[in-house]
């Protein structure tokens, strides 16, 4: 067993009093700029004008000496990872939130590509394989210095080989509660969720917000539209300029009144192309973009860069590409499921037939992650639900999960 240990709080004070100039970048064919304008008020008595036009250079002045920051939602398949970067005077700082799908190595290819050498904080948001998939290599390679996560558990290999990895690290670890604030330079991180565990993963995702000079962001993991709303009632200012989809673009997040209070004038969501959940649904899609937000997805522009000083920022996309729903994709009304796979003659009337379905399919099944779906593909047939316990990591609990979901069935 490894300890936790106690987070190492740092706050960097940021002294620049000369501008830095933006880096360029070489990535993508397609670019959009946004700026966030102040209003003056001519109609100010000339005393308070004065003040006012002081206290104006001085945040000016403050916002210019900023480094960029970059974010870069990386095109990881059908699974999330998302690195920031920036500087304080001089020193380089890394964010990580995420790491991609455990049967791949594209988060640590991508990481040496952008000559990353150590991570300042890496983020697990749940313990699914397809957000902590190689968050392990992630560590053993890189010179990490916390490690965050929800404090959820599971009994899959990739969480086993992650916990390993920390202990062996000597990294510190955290696990962030809601109403925690960190501040590292200029940029601040604002913890949204979750305010206690119960082992229901997905659910209890941690959330950010994240604000750099003017511009901010908040990731929600895989939080439902249960959790967001629980962050509205919170009384956070949820106000922020990007969001980063909740669960893949899954209808199951993105509540309406969430995504109006966020307000925000970009959406990114991160999914595989032709992925089996049909992510992103129909109905967010439409909600986003009737909305007038701008839709940036994985799957369809690739990696994704977010460039800011702080006060402006600017989208660089690997690939041109619009977004548009499909009726291919959705979750029907009604519906229990929290994913729907593609239908197909091992799907029928919304059951998902455990002796015949694929490994895609079968991750439709509440508690079966990729790991739990191989495992169940190797050791199949059975006779009945209740016989699910055989997979590693299920047991009473989770099968009375999987009834009441009422999804998987068992066919000859």
């Amino acid at each position: 067993m490894y300890k936790h240990h106690l987070l190492a709080l740092f706050t960097v004070v940021l002294f620049i009093f000369t501008g830095c100039a933006q880096e360029s970048t070489n990535l993508g064919n397609n670019t959009s700029e946004h700026n966030q304008e102040q209003n003056s008020n001519d109609k100010v008595p000339p005393s308070k004008k004065e003040e006012i036009e002081v206290e104006k250079n001085a945040n000016e002045k403050e916002s210019q000496s900023l480094s960029e920051l970059k974010v870069h939602y990386m095109n990881v398949g059908q699974a999330d990872s998302t690195l920031l970067q920036f500087t304080v005077e001089g020193e380089a700082f890394h964010i990580l939130i995420d790491a991609g799908n455990w049967n791949r190595n594209d988060v640590v290819n991508y990481l040496h590509a952008q000559n990353v050498s150590h991570i300042d904080i890496a983020i697990g948001t749940h313990p699914d394989a397809d957000h902590i998939g190689q968050l392990d290599k992630v560590i053993n390679t890189f010179d990490v210095g916390e490690v965050w996560m929800s404090g959820n558990t599971n009994s899959s290999q990739t969480f086993q080989r992650v916990l390993e990895a920390i202990d062996k690290s000597g990294a510190d670890y955290y696990e962030p509660r809601m109403g925690d604030e960190f501040e590292i330079g200029s940029l601040e991180i604002a913890v949204l969720y979750p305010k206690t565990i119960t082992e229901n993963d997905n659910e209890e995702s941690i959330s950010l917000k994240i604000t750099y000079g003017d511009i901010r962001f908040i990731f929600t993991g895989d939080a439902s539209k249960k959790n967001e709303l629980n962050m509205m009632q919170s009384g956070f200012d949820l106000d922020a300029d990007i969001l980063q989809l909740g669960h893949h673009g899954s209808s199951t997040s993105t509540d309406p009144a969430f995504l109006s209070t966020v307000n925000p004038s970009i959406a990114i969501y991160s999914a595989g192309v032709d992925n089996s959940y049909g992510h992103p649904h129909d109905e967010v899609v439409n909600l986003v973009q009737n909305a007038g937000i701008d839709l940036y997805g994985t799957d369809v522009h690739g990696t994704i860069i977010v460039s800011t000083d702080g006060k402006d920022y600017k989208v660089f996309t690997n690939k041109d590409g619009t977004i548009t729903p499909s009726s291919k994709k959705g979750t029907p009304s009604g519906n229990k499921k929290t994913e729907e796979p593609k239908q197909d003659s091992n799907i029928t009337k919304g059951c998902i037939d455990v002796n015949s379905a694929s490994i895609d399919q079968l991750q439709g099944i509440k508690h079966i992650g990729i790991e739990r779906a191989e495992q169940l593909v190797n050791i199949r047939p059975f006779k009945t639900i209740d016989d699910l316990s055989r997979i590693t990591g299920i047991g009473p609990a989770r099968i009375k999960d999987i009834k009441e979901q009422g999804l998987a069935c068992v066919g000859g």
